[in-house]
């Protein structure tokens, strides 16, 4: 894995916006890191790549935020089930032709595609983030 030192939300952004260039509809990314580590910034920067206009924000209470059909950005911190994650239908997204980005996978993994890419963020300091893709 490539890493990249942020300091601050703002070149967190800048470079998911560069990362975006690397993404190819399909791609399901998941995004990894504790609370508050910068996994929304580095949403908005992807969604900002990929040219999309919509303020971007943290799908927490709707599971799932659909960008045009060119990303799909995914919270799934209060799924509590693979059955619930069934039945809100978020896995049939991962073959639409979008961009997907997933936060708290782990919490559906057995629906993730088995090509998946992945992207880390630590907080490492104050505003400070290690992010390992």
């Amino acid at each position: 894995m490539s890493r990249f030192i942020s300091r601050s939300v703002e070149e967190t952004t800048e470079f998911a916006k560069e990362y975006a260039r690397s993404l190819q509809a399909g791609d399901v990314v998941v995004l990894d890191g504790e609370m508050g580590a910068g996994k929304t910034a580095f949403a908005k920067g992807v969604a900002a790549g990929l040219g999309i206009e919509d303020e971007v924000t943290s799908p927490t209470y709707a599971y799932m935020n659909d960008y045009d059909g060119r990303l799909f950005h995914y919270d799934c911190y209060r799924i509590e089930s693979i059955e619930q994650a069934q039945n809100l239908g978020l896995a049939d997204y991962f073959y639409v032709g979008g961009v997907c980005l997933v936060e708290w996978a782990q919490n559906i993994a057995p629906l993730l595609p088995k090509k998946i890419k992945r992207v880390v963020i630590k907080k490492i300091g104050d505003g400070q983030r290690e992010i390992e893709y």
